[in-house]
């Protein structure tokens, strides 16, 4: 009974906590875009260069294929939030582009992440209050522009958060929490 009460209390803090992030000022969740940017920057310096072809267990991501599948994520919900062209080329059917064709370095994991993070501020930042309000479709989901925002946001912090694993295997501790 307590897994059961555990497991609905996480449901309800996740939708809670993305439904909130649409409720910002288009101000607001620049600020929290540049806010995570920096904090996944921290993240991409912490590894070290041996580290990002590493995996925990060789079903899963290395830490660059995780971290440039963030990438990709961000480039395809700021795109379909804004209907603007994406600017890598990738498709919802067409997912994962950096992921497969991105050099896994550091150097390049951490310009193509942090050109992603650029691209969804810039398009957050040239969208119009009413465009924010407009409803749009993401894959069967009819969600409003400004609520896509929102779970690109989620999305990118939980692809953060699982890296913290690889950083602990590889001996490195994480960056520390910045929620201000």
């Amino acid at each position: 009974m307590k897994k059961v009460s555990l497991l609905f209390t996480v449901l309800a803090l996740i939708f809670v906590s993305s439904s909130a992030f649409a409720q910002f000022t288009q101000s607001q969740m620049v600020t929290e875009w540049q806010r995570a940017k920096m904090y996944t920057k921290a993240y991409l310096d912490a590894m070290p260069e041996d580290g990002y072809g590493f995996k925990p267990t060789p079903e899963i991501r290395s830490f660059a294929q995780q971290m440039l599948h963030l990438s990709d994520a961000n480039y395809v919900f700021a795109t379909v939030a804004s209907d603007k062209p994406n600017p890598i080329g990738e498709t919802l059917t067409t997912h994962n582009l950096n992921e497969k064709t991105v050099s896994p370095t550091k150097e390049a994991t951490i310009k193509t992440v942090m050109d992603s993070y650029d691209w969804v501020i810039s398009t957050l930042q040239n969208m119009t209050p009413d465009q924010m309000q407009e409803t749009t479709k993401f894959g069967k989901h009819d969600i409003t522009r400004s609520g896509l925002f929102g779970k690109a946001f989620e999305h990118q912090t939980h692809q953060v958060g699982q890296t913290t694993i690889y950083l602990r295997l590889k001996g490195v501790t994480p960056p520390a929490e910045v929620l201000f």
